[in-house]
């Protein structure tokens, strides 16, 4: 198909520099640009890893506002003591 397309001029520049580093023509450059933009692309499924941080019975995890909170008090309460 032959047509007449009017470029931006960062598309242009694009265009050139795969142009140049890949030897290309322009009809060659413009050809891949398109395809590399229109093709459908082949994702893997995102799988999230998870990781075994063991389980302990005397820790409340319903209640981990409340842990964070007693942790960050006595951590408080130990710089203080520690005058930093």
């Amino acid at each position: 198909m032959r047509t007449t397309v009017t470029l931006d001029p960062d598309v242009e520049a694009l265009i050139k520099s795969a142009m140049a580093e890949q030897h290309l023509t322009f009809k060659d450059a413009v050809n891949q640009a398109i395809r590399a933009g229109l093709s459908p692309r082949r994702r893997e499924p995102f799988r999230q890893r998870t990781f075994d941080l063991g389980f302990r019975p005397d820790i409340p995890y319903d209640k981990a506002l409340q842990l964070a909170a007693a942790v960050e008090g006595e951590e408080i309460v130990r710089k203080l003591s520690l005058g930093t």
